[in-house]
């Protein structure tokens, strides 16, 4: 199962008063905007994920006589992502699908309705009206969150057991809207290793 994020250079205008020449170069060159859906919070809903390891090198295995053989830090990966729904109940959180390949992982996460994923947070009446009001969400309890404390702990558990290792610093992502999508990507998950040939 997996999600692929895309990263756009933000181009700043190099005559905006609030930046002087230095600042307006770094934030040029160094500026990336964000690659989400500019009108879904993520803090909700069915996600098909894909995170890719760096230059997509072989870290978590190989793939031979039609079967995924994890290396150490794919199988450690793999107890992590069953771990991920236990670590995070307060977000009713569910990865009913995955598939770890040789260079990335795919993934599908459900993320129902929690304490932080409320639409509102209260409701002002005034008069006849009844006014809605948008709360804060907190970053740690959306899926960018999810996927930034999975890639965090193999990330640390390389470091710690002197394996070389990294990922790749984005991921891709894709709301699924309906059952028959969600049935065409967990066909494609489940099917991942046996169309597997040189990735």
């Amino acid at each position: 199962m997996f999600v692929l994020f895309i990263i756009k250079p933000i181009i700043m205008n190099s005559n905006d008063e609030s930046l002087n020449g230095s600042n307006a170069r770094f934030l040029n060159k160094y500026r990336i905007s964000s690659s989400r859906f500019p009108n879904h919070d993520y803090n909700g809903g069915m996600y098909f994920i894909t995170i890719c390891t760096s230059n997509r090198i072989h870290f978590f295995g190989e793939i031979y006589d039609g079967k995924m053989h994890p290396s150490r830090i794919g199988i450690y990966l793999d107890e992590q992502i069953n771990k991920t729904p236990q670590i995070r109940k307060d977000m009713n959180l569910e990865i009913p699908l995955y598939v770890i390949m040789p260079n990335h992982v795919h993934l599908i996460i459900c993320i129902s309705e929690n304490p932080y994923n409320n639409l509102f947070c209260h409701l002002k009446s005034s008069g006849t009206t009844t006014t809605k009001h948008s709360c804060f969400k907190p970053q740690r309890k959306n899926l960018a969150s999810v996927i930034r404390g999975l890639k965090s702990i193999i990330t640390h558990f390389a470091k710690e057991n002197n394996i070389v290792f990294s990922w790749q610093p984005r991921y891709h992502d894709h709301i699924i809207r309906n059952d028959g999508e969600c049935n065409r990507i967990a066909d494609y998950i489940e099917n991942n290793v046996i169309n597997w040939t040189n990735d």
